[in-house]
């Protein structure tokens, strides 16, 4: 099934900004944060077609996942 996956600020460093990418039937985004091998300590917010959402969600066909890290600053 193909996902639309959109990384945001370091998540980007190696990887890609956004892509159309494959993944099996009925993914939870958890599956895609370990392919990914994104930083856990890092993790911030998760939306699925423009709505938050939880590590836990099922991914469906054509979905749109965006995934940004915590937001550090002052």
């Amino acid at each position: 099934m193909k996902i639309n996956v959109k990384l945001i600020g370091l998540f980007r460093t190696g990887r890609f900004k956004q892509e159309d990418r494959q993944y099996p039937n009925g993914p939870k985004v958890r599956d895609i944060i370990d392919v990914l091998q994104l930083p856990q300590q890092h993790f911030g917010i998760v939306l699925v077609n423009g709505v938050h959402a939880g590590t836990d969600t099922v991914l469906s066909e054509g979905d749109h996942l965006v995934l940004l890290p915590i937001v550090d600053g002052g």
